[in-house]
């Protein structure tokens, strides 16, 4: 895992629409997940991953290949305080199952300590039970909580956990 500077900005939207791709099963009946005339979801913004301070762009690596990003910023979903969000986790497929998320957030988690809140899409089912394998079976992991939020801020479940303090 490396931090991604400003200039490695369009690599992270490459792989926003391979994201927002894998997003788009669960927008069915929406127009949310349409193509533009380009054939590609909307851009991601960006800017302010390099202009907050508690914000942060990450790329994930396997083996010196590229294998997604990540992005953590301190704007929560249920509306508490937490030091940290995750606001977007990104592994491609072809690494999913091989604990590469798991050691990737593992690392993000451990590069800041603290309070820290994840929220997983109703419909995301895998994504639900990775998230709560992943943070429950560290022993880094405190305090932790499960939200069910269903309201205009967030429709799924919130994990909220304290993380190596």
């Amino acid at each position: 895992m490396t931090g991604a500077e400003r200039a490695q900005a369009p690599i992270i939207q490459n792989l926003v629409q391979l994201y927002t791709h894998d997003f788009s099963e669960f927008w069915g009946g929406t127009a949310r997940g349409d193509l533009n005339a380009q054939g590609l979801f909307p851009a991601y913004p960006l800017d302010e991953y390099w202009s907050q301070e508690r914000w942060a762009a990450l790329l994930i690596w396997c083996d010196r290949a590229l294998a997604g990003f990540c992005l953590i910023n301190d704007r929560t979903h249920s509306g508490l305080s937490a030091q940290r969000n995750l606001a977007e986790f990104f592994v491609l497929r072809k690494y999913r199952g091989r604990a590469v998320g798991r050691r990737a957030a593992e690392n993000v988690f451990s590069r800041h300590p603290g309070l820290w809140e994840v929220a997983v899409a109703r419909k995301n089912a895998h994504a639900r039970e990775f998230w709560r394998k992943t943070i429950t079976r560290s022993a880094q992991c405190s305090q932790f909580q499960e939200l069910d939020l269903q309201d205009e801020r967030w429709n799924g479940p919130i994990f909220r956990f304290e993380w190596g303090n």
